[in-house]
Formats: C-alpha cells, sequence, structure tokens
C-alpha cells in the first residue's frame, strides 16, 4: 500500500484541503488492509503518525522547528549562515494546527481499528510446547500453523533483551526454516526430532507451537502477532 511519510505534515504546500486529501486517501488504504486482516506494517505506522502529531500539538516551539528554512546570507570569513523560516509562525501554525486537529481524531479511529483486530488474532492462537519444556527457553523453534492445515511452517527463533535510559524490552528474531507437512504418523514431536537430527543443536530445544484457529494473512498478520504472543507465553509459564 501507499505509505504516508514520517514528514507529511510539514512537506510541501501547507494547505489544509490539500493535507486532507493526502491523509483520506492514505486512510483508504488502510482501510482496504484492514478489511483484509492485514495489520503489519500499517498498524505501526498509524501508531508513529499519532505519536507525531500529539507530540507536535503539545508543543508549538517544536512545531516551528519542523519547518524548513532557506540560506540568506554566507559569511565564509567568519563561517556564518543566516537561515529565514519559509513560514510566517502564526498564519501557516494556525494551518497546521487545523490540519492536526482534523487528522488525530481520523488516525485514532484507524488505530483502534488495527488493535481490535489484532486483539481477535492474538485470542485466536493456541500456544503450547512440543514434549519436555526446555530450560532454555530463550531460543528453539516455533512452529505456526493455520486452521486445520496439516502444513506446518518451522522457524529457529531466539529472544533478545535491550533498553534504554529507562526500560528494557524483550524482542524475538525468526529465521524461517521450512514447510513440514503434519500427518498422524508426522506429529509436532516428529518434526522436532527432525530438527534435532538435521541441525544438532541441541538434544531438547524448546520448541512451540502456535496454532491459529482462523486464516490469517501470514507476513502482515499472524507472523508478527504469534512471534510477540510467544515472548509473552514463555515469560509468563516461567514466572
Amino acid at each position: 500500500m501507499k505509505k504516508l511519510s514520517s514528514d507529511w505534515l510539514t512537506q510541501g504546500t501547507i494547505d489544509f484541503e490539500y493535507k486532507k486529501y493526502i491523509l483520506l486517501a492514505y486512510l483508504q488504504e488502510v482501510s482496504r488492509d484492514f478489511d483484509e486482516k492485514k495489520l503489519y506494517p500499517v498498524l505501526s505506522d498509524l501508531v508513529l503518525h499519532y505519536n507525531n502529531l500529539v507530540t507536535i500539538k503539545k508543543n508549538k516551539t517544536y512545531t516551528s522547528q519542523l519547518f524548513p528554512k532557506h540560506i540568506t546570507k554566507m559569511d565564509l570569513e567568519n563561517f556564518k549562515i543566516e537561515f529565514e523560516k519559509l513560514i510566517a509562525d502564526e498564519d501557516y501554525l494556525k494551518e497546521v494546527e487545523s490540519i492536526i486537529d482534523f487528522a488525530v481524531p481520523r488516525i485514532h479511529h484507524f488505530l483502534e481499528n488495527g488493535k481490535e483486530i489484532y486483539q481477535s488474532v492474538e485470542e485466536n492462537l493456541m500456544i503450547f510446547p512440543v514434549g519436555i519444556v526446555s530450560l532454555n527457553p530463550e531460543n528453539g523453534y516455533m512452529m505456526l500453523t493455520q486452521s486445520k492445515s496439516s502444513d506446518t511452517q518451522v522457524y529457529s527463533y531466539e529472544i533478545t533483551l535491550f533498553e534504554n535510559v529507562t526500560e528494557k524490552f524483550r524482542g524475538i528474531k525468526t529465521q524461517f526454516i521450512g514447510h513440514y507437512s503434519r500427518s498422524i504418523s508426522n506429529t509436532f514431536e516428529s518434526i522436532k526430532f527432525q530438527l534435532i537430527r538435521e541441525f544438532k543443536n541441541s538434544t531438547n530445544p524448546a520448541a512451540f507451537v502456535i496454532e491459529s484457529k482462523n486464516v490469517y494473512p501470514l507476513n502482515e498478520t499472524l507472523l508478527p502477532v504469534a512471534k510477540r504472543s510467544l515472548v509473552r507465553y514463555i515469560y509468563t509459564i516461567a514466572a
């Protein structure tokens, strides 16, 4: 789908009707993706745009700094460059405020729709370990399957910890291994033993099945939701 640039608010012509047209065209694309139950990267983009607009709305000084400037004078001897803002603050800031007031509730509406879809997908996932639970569940295999399908998509995963000044976050890296066809004779346990024989990285690696009751787009929805759900599940059973 067509993306909305991160600086769409201040890029190009600052005109309410023009920006309204750009935003509504973008949200129409978002609506189509959500109708097809495609969550990513749309949902994360909506979060970014919403947070940016709320930040700008709260801070007028910051808003003024967003606008471009052009060079009016260059003093090469003293290494000085003078700039002039390309906006007349009051008039343009009022126009920007009107655009923000129009955009924020509409983006928020679609953001809530996306969250509802995410929650619905998450509620339709069933997660369970394959065999004996490993003592090191932060690394292993994720077996992903959808609604009565015999096809199982297997990924290796690694949970990582990263932090900023105030918080710690858990992330998960996955790598696709392959498709495995499941049957009465080729169960999840059998697939796990095949992986152990093939990769020989552990005698009892962590392995979890994530089974979806419904069919969703894999890369745009099921895989990203499954990854986040697995992290939450692992640290819930470890607590």
